[in-house]
């Protein structure tokens, strides 16, 4: 993890630009921390839970990368932000109807300073966000004229669902929609729409690191900007989906994919073999309750405790994992493996997100795997 937060923190310095990592991923305050003291500008989240256990736990900069939406929400906000002078706090805006409500409730609570909020830019079947430069530019202008009780601070996309036939095609469709965010900016920029500075310009970054800050950091405003991504899943990184995106990088990029030793999976999942009812297939005690399945987890190593093994020890690639249920793993494995019943194997997952919500408490081991501490997630 320590080498995986250095990798970004050394990618922003050279890129210019700065993180926010993205509080959902893990829900864990302690790594939190660690992302914090190695130079995260705020932390990301998603839903009012999240903000609530993020300013619990001392967070003074919170991006909400989502809309606010509900009293509850917006009346908590309000609260932390009247009752404490150093919290600041962002979230973003797809919706006049919705910029009203919030400006509403802002002027009732007798709100003494402005609420930062982005414009987020969508694109047609994509998730929440304007579709479209026009609706964009008139949500800002609908910002401006709440006054000074909002304040429009960026603009915020997110280009992590884009897909295209191959990684070009994925690439091409990234690029063109950081594009249409730029020219959102430029266009704010000349209407003098932008409240406050740094202008930030957002998107999520996790597969796209480098376009991403490439494209932004070239929109030379005529205020001073900053380029912000939100991944949250470098820190643990994984061993299929972001494995998958590090590959593309290495395509595009190989400098900055192998550059100080890249991002390594960092989150593992262990399991004991339950049955080997067949020569060629194996039951091992985990599945779906315990790990995310986007893709199958991958079993990596194993280890046989009181069986003298000094450390685990790779698995051949024809171990694979079939299907999951509940909590049972279905594997298909060479007649020849070593496993049996009692052994332990341990699984490099997919998708970090939805495996650290499977935990309340996660265990930090040495190269050794010696328990080092453990962290506590809040989901």
């Amino acid at each position: 993890m320590r080498d995986n937060s250095a990798w970004m923190k050394s990618f922003l310095a050279d890129a210019g630009a700065i993180l926010s990592p993205h509080g959902k991923t893990t829900m864990c305050p302690a790594l939190f921390d660690l992302q914090l003291a190695d130079g995260a500008w705020a932390i990301t989240v998603s839903t009012l839970h999240q903000i609530q256990i993020a300013r619990s736990f001392g967070v003074k900069r919170i991006f909400l990368a989502n809309q606010l939406i509900g009293r509850q929400a917006i009346d908590y906000v309000m609260g932390e932000l009247a009752a404490d002078s150093s919290f600041e706090f962002l979230f973003l805006a797809d919706s006049q109807e919705n910029i009203r409500t919030i400006a509403d409730a802002a002027r009732k609570a007798g709100s003494k300073r402005p609420l930062h909020v982005l414009v987020e830019l969508g694109y047609a079947g994509g998730r929440t966000g304007c579709r479209g430069l026009d609706e964009a530019v008139e949500l800002a202008r609908c910002i401006e004229r709440t006054d000074g009780v909002l304040a429009l601070r960026g603009i915020e996309g997110f280009e992590g669902l884009l897909k295209g036939a191959d990684n070009r095609a994925t690439l091409k469709l990234v690029e063109n929609f950081v594009g249409q965010m730029v020219s959102l900016a430029r266009l704010c920029d000349a209407e003098n729409l932008f409240a406050a500075e740094p202008i930030i310009l957002s998107a999520g970054g996790s597969a796209f690191y480098d376009v991403v800050v490439e494209g932004l950091g070239a929109a030379a405003l005529s205020r001073p900007s900053m380029v912000l991504v939100r991944s949250g899943c470098y820190i643990t990184h994984d061993s299929v989906l972001y494995a998958k995106a590090v590959d593309a990088l290495r395509e595009r990029n190989p400098g900055l994919a192998s550059s100080r030793g890249g991002l390594t999976p960092a989150l593992e999942v262990w399991a004991y073999v339950q049955s080997r009812p067949e020569e060629e297939k194996l039951i091992a005690g985990l599945g779906k309750r315990d790990v995310s399945y986007d893709d199958q987890p991958v079993a990596l190593t194993w280890f046989r405790p009181g069986g003298g093994m000094e450390s685990p020890q790779r698995l051949s690639p024809d171990h694979t994992v079939t299907r999951l249920n509940d909590q049972h793993c279905h594997m298909t494995i060479p007649a020849g493996s070593p496993l049996r019943v009692g052994d332990m194997i341990g699984f490099g997952i997919s998708h970090p997100c939805l495996t650290f919500d499977k935990w309340r408490v996660m265990h930090v081991v040495d190269e050794s795997y010696q328990v080092v501490s453990s962290v506590r997630t809040y989901f």
